[in-house]
């Protein structure tokens, strides 16, 4: 059985973040964006999926008073499928609520059907549309939300 480990992601953890993000996204964060996430932003939190010494997936949430927001979530693509995306998000919705945060909230690209799809398995629901959200081509976004 493969073994893959979650925990906190750290500042030593960035240059492969930063690689699973720029795989996963026509626009991604920088690298001093994640630092920033992690040294100045008392908010956020992150935490990564480890296997073999590599990380192949992370999550960021920023928590404030009792909302939590999440801001990325991505797994390599060779490791998509195996539930590790939904198993990060159940681990950051237990986190948030822990933190006692009592929703959720997240934008989504609405052409983003399989990341839909996941989400409201874990009970989010559709809430508004943020017209040309994404700056790369303008997309609108889903946002939905769920009670943790």
């Amino acid at each position: 059985m493969e073994k893959y480990d979650f925990r906190y992601m750290t500042v030593k953890d960035i240059e492969e973040v930063y690689t699973i993000e720029s795989i996963s996204f026509p626009t991604p964060w920088s690298k001093e964006a994640f630092y920033n996430e992690l040294t100045q932003n008392r908010f956020a939190t992150y935490v990564v999926i480890e296997h073999e010494e590599h990380l192949v997936g992370y999550c960021g949430v920023w928590i404030v008073v009792d909302e939590a927001h999440i801001t990325n979530i991505a797994i390599l693509p060779q490791f998509r499928g195996y539930k590790l995306g939904e198993n990060l998000l159940r681990k950051i919705m237990q986190e948030a609520k822990n933190r006692g945060a009592n929703t959720m909230t997240l934008e989504v690209r609405v052409s983003n059907i399989i990341a839909q799809n996941l989400y409201r398995k874990l009970g989010f629901q559709d809430g508004a549309i943020r017209k040309r959200y994404y700056t790369d081509n303008q997309e609108d976004a889903l946002v939905m939300w769920v009670k943790i």
